[in-house]
C-alpha cells in the first residue's frame, strides 16, 4: 500500500488541468502495455487486448477484452471526470489599471471563492496555434509549472467585516494579480506577450486558449498519525487514480472492462466530452462490432452488465453535524462511500448497491451508505446521467472528502486504498 499512495502523489502532482489529467492517464495505461487508439480512425480491438483513447483532449477512455468466451456479466464499466471547481482565463485576458496587470477569469463550476485568496496559483491549460490547415489548428499543453498569480484579500482594516461573511464578486473580487505595469510585460496585449514568450512562438500564432488557473500547493500529508491528506483537486482526480490503477491490475478473462474519464462533470456533463454526450455508447458499439457481434447483442449485454460511477462523498463535517443525516453518514478512514438517493440523484438500485455490497466483502474493503440530510439536497454526478444512456444496474460511489470544492480539499488516506480494493475486485 505505500507504493499505491506514492503513486497517488505524484500523480496528484501532474493532475493541473483536465487535460494534464487525460495526459497522466495515458502514460500509465502505456507503461501498462495498453495500445492508443483514435475515435477518429476505424479500429479493431482483439481479445486479449488493452487499449485506450482520447476525447477531444480532456476525456479519457480505456478498454481491456478478456481471452475466454464473454459471460453474462459482458462490461464491467466505472466513470470518474477529470475536471474540477477552479477559475478559467477569458480570450480578452488582460486587465490592467493603477499600475498592476491583471487577468480577466471566470468561475468554472461551484467552487468555494475564499478558498481560492491568499495562495499561490499557476496556468495550465493548452493553446492552439495557426497552422496551414484551418481544420487541423496546433495545439500545445501548456503549464507554467510555478506561482504565477495570486488573488490578494482586502486586509481586515480596510474591510471591517470580513469575519462575518463577506459576498465575493466573481467580476471584481475573483481577478488573479499577474504583475506590475512598470515591469517587463507592457500593454495592450501582456498576457498574449507573456504566453508567446512562454511558448517560443509569435504572439500572431496564437489562436486561442483554454488555460485554467490552478492551486500550485502540493499535498501533504497530515493528522496525528497522518492519517489525512490535504491537496488540491481530490474532487475527482481521486476517483480518476483508482480506476486506472484497478483497470491496469484487473484482468477479467471472460468479459469487457471499461473506464470512462470525463470532462465537464462540474458544469452539467452537457458537452462533447461530458458524460451526458454519446461518447461512451459509441465506443461500446465500436467494441461489439469489432469483435463481431451484432446491436441486438449488445443491447442484451448492455441490460445485464455494470456501471460504477466514482465521484467524491460528503465525509461528516466535526463542527458541523447537524448538516448530516443523523444515521447515514460517513468517516474519514471508514472505507468506500455508497452513494444513495431516492430522488436520483446518485443512481439508486437496491439491487445494485447489494452487488456492490458483497464485491467489498470479497476485496476485504471497508464500505459505508450515505444518505443526504433530508432538508439538505446534495449534488449531481455521473451515474444518473450515464445510466441514463445505457440502462445498466449503477451504484455511485467514491472517497469521503471535507472541503469538497474548496481550492484544497482533505480526505482519508487509507479510503483510497479502500476504493482501489473494490474496483480492482470489480475488474478481476
Amino acid at each position: 500500500m505505500n507504493d499505491i499512495r506514492h503513486s497517488f502523489m505524484e500523480y496528484m502532482k501532474k493532475t493541473v488541468s483536465p487535460y494534464h489529467a487525460v495526459e497522466a492517464g495515458a502514460a500509465m495505461l502505456q507503461a501498462a502495455g495498453f495500445r492508443e487508439l483514435s475515435m477518429a480512425e476505424a479500429f479493431f480491438p482483439e481479445k486479449g487486448g488493452k487499449y485506450y483513447m482520447k476525447a477531444h483532449g480532456s476525456s479519457l477512455f480505456a478498454f481491456t477484452i478478456g481471452d475466454g468466451e464473454l459471460d453474462g456479466q459482458a462490461f464491467h464499466i466505472a466513470a470518474a471526470h477529470t475536471d474540477y471547481p477552479c477559475l478559467h482565463l477569458k480570450p480578452a485576458a488582460e486587465l490592467a489599471g493603477k499600475g498592476y496587470l491583471s487577468l480577466n477569469a471566470e468561475v468554472y463550476g461551484a467552487a468555494i471563492l475564499n478558498t481560492w485568496l491568499d495562495r499561490p496559483l499557476s496556468l495550465a491549460g493548452r493553446v492552439v496555434l495557426r497552422s496551414s490547415d484551418p481544420y487541423r489548428p496546433e495545439t500545445v499543453y501548456y503549464d507554467a509549472a510555478r506561482p504565477l498569480l495570486t488573488i490578494p484579500n482586502l486586509a481586515v482594516h480596510i474591510n471591517r467585516k470580513v469575519n462575518e461573511g463577506v459576498e465575493l464578486k466573481k467580476q471584481t473580487d475573483m481577478l488573479p494579480l499577474f504583475g506590475l505595469a512598470s515591469g517587463k510585460w507592457k500593454q495592450p496585449q501582456y498576457f498574449l506577450d507573456f504566453l508567446a514568450d512562454e511558448l517560443h512562438r509569435e504572439k500572431t500564432d496564437i489562436l486561442d486558449f483554454d488555460l485554467y488557473v490552478y492551486n500550485t500547493e502540493e499535498g501533504t500529508l497530515l493528522g496525528a498519525e497522518e492519517e489525512f491528506f490535504s491537496c488540491p483537486r481530490l474532487d475527482n482526480q481521486t476517483s480518476c487514480f483508482a480506476l486506472l490503477y484497478a483497470l491496469i491490475h484487473g484482468g477479467r478473462g471472460d468479459g469487457i472492462n471499461v473506464i470512462a474519464l470525463y470532462d465537464n462533470e462540474e458544469i452539467g456533463s452537457r458537452s462533447k466530452q461530458g458524460a451526458d454526450s454519446a461518447l461512451l455508447t459509441m465506443l461500446l458499439e465500436r467494441i461489439y462490432a469489432a469483435l463481431g457481434l451484432d446491436g441486438a447483442e449488445l443491447g442484451a449485454a448492455v441490460s445485464r452488465s455494470f456501471l460504477f460511477s466514482v465521484d467524491v462523498a460528503h465525509a461528516l463535517h466535526p463542527n458541523h453535524p447537524e448538516k448530516y443525516d443523523p444515521a447515514n453518514y460517513a468517516l474519514m478512514n471508514d472505507g468506500v462511500v455508497f452513494k444513495i438517493s431516492i430522488g436520483q440523484r446518485y443512481t439508486y438500485d437496491a439491487e445494485a448497491v447489494a452487488t456492490a455490497q458483497l464485491l467489498c466483502e470479497r476485496a476485504g474493503a471497508r464500505f459505508k451508505k450515505f444518505v443526504n440530510h433530508s432538508d439538505v439536497p446534495g449534488g449531481g454526478t455521473l451515474g444518473p446521467i450515464i445510466s441514463s444512456w445505457l440502462p445498466m444496474k449503477t451504484v455511485d460511489i467514491g472517497v469521503p472528502l471535507l472541503a469538497m470544492h474548496s481550492s484544497r480539499e482533505l480526505m482519508g488516506i487509507e479510503d483510497e486504498e479502500q476504493l482501489i480494493r473494490l474496483l480492482t475486485e470489480f475488474f478481476s
